[in-house]
């Protein structure tokens, strides 16, 4: 609970390098969600050159983070592997958010960019990382040492809360 918990999105990193096997930890993780059918229709591509890093951070106004992270994960959806048509973005999303808690519980910070549905950035990284066409760029995670450590945010609130039945809450 406590890696849920305490989960930040991180957006500025430290230089140091993160190790090889904390990556493989992290896939790990993401690989380990959750799937429809257990399809498990993702794909992962491990961003470490600086070139790219700094493409991505110019794909979107809002991922201008991926300059300072140390890496990225793409995370994509693989239309090849879709048995339950339409639920590989609940799986990557699953896998995503695997990757985003396993990234605190390692000391790492991390942020969830999204890229799909937004054709112009799905085009953006297709383009950029050459991506065949039955693999769809869902999002994009950056990820290092965080530089900052954001207190945890109590998002519980149990007005948005139903037991059995939908009740409007005064």
């Amino acid at each position: 609970m406590d890696s849920i918990l305490t989960r930040r999105s991180i957006r500025k990193y430290t230089d140091k390098p993160v190790p090889d096997e904390l990556v493989t930890e992290l896939l790990r993780a993401a690989m380990a969600a959750p799937s429809a059918g257990n399809q498990q229709p993702w794909q992962f591509v491990v961003v470490r050159e600086r070139r790219l890093l700094e493409a991505i951070a110019s794909a979107t106004p809002y991922s201008g983070m991926t300059r300072g992270a140390q890496l990225a994960v793409v995370i994509c959806g693989d239309l090849s592997r879709e048995q339950n048509p339409g639920f590989w973005v609940q799986d990557c999303a699953a896998a995503t958010e695997n990757l985003l808690i396993a990234a605190n519980a390692l000391g790492l910070g991390a942020v969830w960019l999204g890229f799909y549905p937004r054709e112009e950035r799905v085009a953006t990284l297709r383009s950029l990382f050459g991506l065949p066409e039955d693999i769809v760029p869902f999002a994009v995670v950056p990820v290092g040492y965080p530089a900052d450590h954001p207190e945890p945010a109590d998002r519980f609130d149990e007005n948005r809360i139903h037991f059995d039945r939908w009740q409007e809450k005064t």
